[in-house]
């Protein structure tokens, strides 16, 4: 089955990412998001399958920062920066999240972005980086589910990069 009903309830707060897999695995909803150090989204502080201005979907994930983090050591050394790319994964992979949630299952891919701006960056004296998504629109055929959506990353509640038509696709699993 390509989709299935919506999962655990329609709005979700403050569970591991982690733990919202399993319970999806344990529901039948499997989704492929990335592990070990990609593994950017650690946290699900909310996520409403029907929230957002459209209605549509949202989540708020989240991210620890450790001051020991691997890309700390190697972007740049003197000048510890999370690499900026990481930040757009994050947002992929909450957009990941929202499409898990609603029932969506198979092989998430980044499909693009429509535009991004950066006004800020993570530094390791900072806690917390969270992921602000809404999705705006959804598109289903037989093989995949494609979102469309708004982000924002923010770095201990300030905002650092703002993109626009974030897109990602889950690959259906040939049954």
């Amino acid at each position: 089955m390509q989709e299935r009903s919506a999962v655990i309830t329609n709005k979700i707060q403050d569970v591991s990412v982690a733990e919202l897999l399993e319970e999806l695995s344990q529901q039948g909803v499997h989704i492929q998001l990335p592990i070990d150090e990609l593994s950017v989204i650690k946290h699900i502080r909310e996520l409403n399958i029907a929230g957002g201005e459209q209605g549509k979907g949202m989540v708020i994930a989240e991210m620890p920062v450790e001051e020991t983090a691997w890309f700390f050591k190697c972007h740049f050394p003197g000048d510890p920066i999370m690499p900026g790319c990481l930040g757009i994964e994050g947002m992929w992979q909450s957009l990941g999240a929202i499409l898990a949630a609603q029932g969506h299952q198979g092989k998430l891919r980044a499909l693009g972005i429509g535009e991004v701006k950066f006004f800020g960056e993570v530094r390791p004296h900072a806690e917390t980086v969270s992921f602000h998504i809404e999705l705006e629109r959804l598109l289903k055929n037989k093989k995949m589910a494609v979102a469309v959506a708004t982000g924002t990353v923010k770095v201990d509640g300030e905002a650092i990069y703002e993109a626009k038509k974030l897109k990602v696709g889950v690959i259906f699993e040939e049954e």
